[in-house]
């Protein structure tokens, strides 16, 4: 009975010193557990802040189109007016040879007025809307707060290290990943039993080789700098203290199939004066300075106009494509690293290296869209003014990496638009 209870006396003993642990364990829990939410909070008012900046940007670059539409249709109605009160005035005319000579100009005039009204209203029309076509992607952190919780671990006798059990596969959400531009989205949620430090995501273009992006403890990677128009294929896989899980099934995303950006501050000019979130530039420098788009190609075909907002009529104008290395303080296309076309109110030429070659007749006024066709499938550089071409197509045996460019001076002012399909005749004019 002695032993019984100098037994049952230890027993109590470790009793109260596990009660002692529990208290001290908690109390450093609780500790741990306000640090983290307080980490979360931070971390969710940090994002709020970026959107709504990017939403302040978007209704500035939104504003700024209806504003510039409004102004062109105002211009065209005041021409339009114009010509309407010479119109009425010819026809007073009581000369029946005078008004003969002038009939045909004047029912040319007209004729080209209601072209151009067709054209400018029915692009309005399509690109504008009166809607922002944006929305809060929330599904996941609201998904990760309701479960939020703790987690239920195995007791570890004295003197061992409590591991968790080896993790199970990961599991995609196949509606929330998705690909916008050249850059894909991935979110996957853990095994319902597991415990997870480290989640490994891995992408395929089609290869047949897996290679590593990701390693963190996030369920949600953007995996950027991707080729358009590309299928790829991506598999994650969850670590912990006791091992690694099977890789989860794959999912297929692809990448857009047209591209949206705008300007980049920093690769630009420093004295290039970018507007409306970098759709718009303009400069006040009397040399050339080049501006850069935000995004690369390097594989498939990409279309994207600039409108003439402001011009000088003795000023050129020059669009086109670089590599990183352009040099940004002259005119785009006068080295090695540039291939444009540059363009003034009468005529235009294509330059490269400082060599230009294919001098075309028509210019660029206030209001003309210039556009440029890069189709990195067949290797080709083409130029459009109001969607017509602008001579042959301008380079041949383009391959490697190159960024939408742009070089102006003082006195202009362009704005660029994105995400649009080429011509309707490419096709046919590169096949003839």
């Amino acid at each position: 009975m002695s032993e019984r209870a100098k037994a049952a006396h230890a027993h109590i003993t470790r009793l109260k010193t596990c009660q002692e642990r529990i208290s001290s364990h908690c109390d450093a829990l609780a500790v741990e557990v306000d640090r983290q939410c307080g980490e979360m909070v931070a971390a969710v008012e940090a994002a709020r802040t970026r959107l709504l900046t990017q939403l302040a940007n978007h209704r500035e670059a939104r504003t700024k189109a209806y504003r510039d539409q409004t102004a062109n249709n105002t211009r065209r109605l005041h021409q339009t007016t114009a010509l309407v009160q010479f119109c009425i005035e010819a026809i007073k005319e009581p000369d029946p040879a005078a008004f003969m000579q002038m009939g045909p100009q004047l029912i040319g005039r007209v004729s080209d007025l209601d072209l151009a009204w067709d054209k400018e209203l029915s692009s309005t029309s399509n690109r504008l809307s009166s809607y922002i076509d944006l929305d809060l992607d929330n599904k996941n952190v609201m998904r990760f707060i309701n479960t939020f919780n703790f987690i239920q671990m195995k007791p570890a006798l004295d003197g061992e290290e409590r591991k968790p059990a080896a993790p199970g596969p990961p599991e995609f959400l196949p509606e929330e990943c998705l690909g916008q531009n050249n850059s894909v989205t991935a979110t996957w949620t853990p095994h319902p039993t597991s415990r997870v430090n480290t989640y490994v995501l891995e992408i395929d273009d089609g290869d047949g080789v897996f290679k590593e992006v990701h390693r963190g403890p996030e369920t949600v990677c953007t995996v950027e700098g991707l080729h358009f128009n590309t299928v790829y294929q991506l598999r994650v896989k969850a670590h912990n203290a006791s091992g690694q899980s099977p890789y989860s099934s794959p999912v297929a995303i692809r990448t857009s199939d047209t591209a949206w950006f705008t300007l980049d501050r920093n690769l630009s000019h420093p004295e290039c004066r970018l507007l409306s979130g970098g759709t718009s530039v303009t400069c006040e420098s009397y040399e050339h300075r080049v501006a850069l788009g935000s995004l690369a190609f390097s594989r498939g075909r990409h279309y994207w106009t600039f409108s003439i907002d402001a011009y000088n009529a003795n000023a050129d104008v020059v669009f086109g494509i670089a590599r990183t290395g352009i040099n940004k303080e002259i005119m785009l296309g006068n080295d090695p690293h540039g291939w444009a076309m540059y363009i003034d109110h009468q005529r235009s030429w294509f330059l490269h290296g400082a060599a230009h070659h294919g001098r075309n007749e028509g210019g660029v006024a206030v209001g003309t869209t210039v556009g440029v066709l890069l189709d990195l499938t067949r290797g080709t550089l083409a130029f459009y003014v109001n969607d017509e071409p602008q001579g042959d197509v301008a380079f041949t045996d383009l391959e490697g990496l190159f960024y939408p460019a742009v070089s102006i001076n003082r006195n202009v002012s362009v704005t660029l638009h994105t995400s649009l399909d080429p011509p309707s005749d490419y096709d046919s004019q590169s096949d003839t």
